[in-house]
């Protein structure tokens, strides 16, 4: 039999563990009150509220750990609380947050040279977003083609068919599926969307008013679908001959994420203008666009700018981002572990049935399925683990850079016993992979 004071202690510790979880409780049914109450309704969220994260995982409201293979949709490459962005923004942000761009300040030159190394580009633009990064694209290039041409003819774009550029105006244009266009038309007009990875297709759409061509190198949103070295090449070379601008949007894929600093490396030929966002500030509000200086000459004095882009808090976090990439060689790791994590994930393709391809290069990988995904994401929440879909069918993966061997075999572990634990949902509706459909393309021809 337990003492008298044992037992004394045990039922203190219960009442304490009690009186936690309904404080949790409450202040979470006030925080979702609110948010009901005073949020646009825009996000299909769960009721769960994160509240801290450590390196690779996340912690909600109530303690529990979470091993995150969503890095915030790409963004959280160092994971969460990583020692030297912390020391960063602490420092910062106790000197200066903010200094209009009608000044310099100590970080904006350097990190844009950083970039500049890494890309292969010439001049960078700061800005707060990736969608503000793809406006800004758009403006360099049709002013560019305009300048080139003496005039205001070339003035039409080109994206790909499942591509994903942002949700602001001119990069709605650009955005392929007709679920994020379709409830804002009329759109920017002159937008035509060429099928991926069809030369013949991009041959027959690229005519001499085009002033500019965007490409994912792998499409993230769309499905993780690389483009191929042939699509690129090509549209390498018609952008060269009508004086148009190949802009590689890498803002998921870019960075690091392949385990290449920008994804178009494995490609032919470099592009005229980069964009890039997501893991640049390790969290904090950080895009911008690169290019070539035959482009980015077009741009003088008060024909583009921002008010907060490329302030000093973010551009020195970037700064660090960056250093610390190189530094801890965060390249080898994402390719090392990126291995690991495909190799894993084939031989679960190879047990469950329902997967129908694994797609993607590092840490930027996707699990087509022939069933609805939702049912997975929803168990792998339960289970511990983040992960989300996209196209209604593509499970997506984007753990942190500084992910570990050992969370990789968890992380299997986990997609494994949600694969098979998950009652199997009706098949999807969706189309086939973008790898199949090309295949009976060329076999038609």
């Amino acid at each position: 039999m337990s003492s008298p004071v044992k037992s004394a202690a045990m039922k203190s510790k219960t009442t304490k563990s009690k009186k936690k979880a309904a404080s949790a409780g409450a202040a979470q049914k006030s925080v979702l009150r609110d948010v009901s109450q005073h949020l646009m309704n825009t996000y299909k969220r769960s009721d769960m509220i994160f509240t801290h994260g450590r390196g690779c995982y996340v912690f909600d409201q109530n303690g529990k750990k979470y091993l995150d293979f969503l890095g915030g949709i790409a963004v959280n490459a160092l994971g969460y609380s990583y020692p030297e962005l912390v020391k960063t923004i602490r420092r910062e942000a106790g000197r200066a947050v903010h200094v209009s761009n009608l000044f310099h300040n100590p970080f904006q030159g350097p990190l844009a040279a950083k970039l500049a190394k890494w890309s292969h580009m010439d001049r960078v633009f700061f800005t707060n977003s990736g969608s503000e990064a793809v406006e800004g694209a758009m403006k360099l290039a049709r002013i560019a083609a305009k300048q080139k041409a003496g005039g205001g003819t070339k003035t039409r774009f080109l994206a790909l068919e499942h591509s994903f550029h942002g949700r602001t105006f001119g990069a709605l244009s650009l955005t392929h599926p007709v679920k994020y266009r379709e409830p804002f038309e009329p759109l920017v007009p002159g937008v035509d969307f060429i099928r991926l990875n069809d030369v013949a297709d991009l041959e027959a759409k690229f005519t001499a008013d085009i002033c500019a061509i965007f490409i994912e190198p792998i499409q993230g949103e769309g499905g993780i679908y690389p483009v191929s070295d042939t699509f690129w090449k090509r549209a390498r070379e018609l952008a060269t001959m009508h004086g148009a601008a190949l802009v590689a949007d890498e803002i998921q894929c870019g960075l690091g994420r392949t385990g290449r600093e920008f994804a178009y490396q494995r490609l032919s030929g470099l592009p005229d203008i980069v964009v890039v966002a997501k893991p640049l500030a390790g969290g904090l509000p950080l895009g911008a666009f690169l290019a070539r200086e035959e482009f980015a000459a077009s741009f003088s004095p008060g024909l583009h700018g921002s008010t907060f882009g490329g302030g000093p808090l973010t551009c020195a976090t970037g700064l660090t981002f960056l250093d610390t990439v190189e530094k801890k060689h965060l390249l080898a790791n994402v390719r090392a572990r990126g291995a690991e994590l495909k190799a894993g994930l084939v031989k679960l393709a190879a047990k469950f049935d329902f997967i129908q391809e694994v797609r993607g290069e590092g840490l930027m990988l996707g699990l087509d399925l022939t069933v609805d995904g939702a049912p997975y994401v929803a168990e792998a929440l339960k289970q511990g683990l983040l992960i989300n879909c996209t196209h209604e069918h593509i499970l997506r993966l984007l753990p942190p850079f500084i992910l570990t061997a050992q969370q990789v075999k968890e992380g299997l572990s986990k997609i494994e016993s949600v694969l098979a634990k998950t009652e199997r949902p009706a098949k999807s509706p969706a189309a086939p992979s973008a790898t199949a459909a090309a295949l009976t393309l060329a076999a038609a021809r």
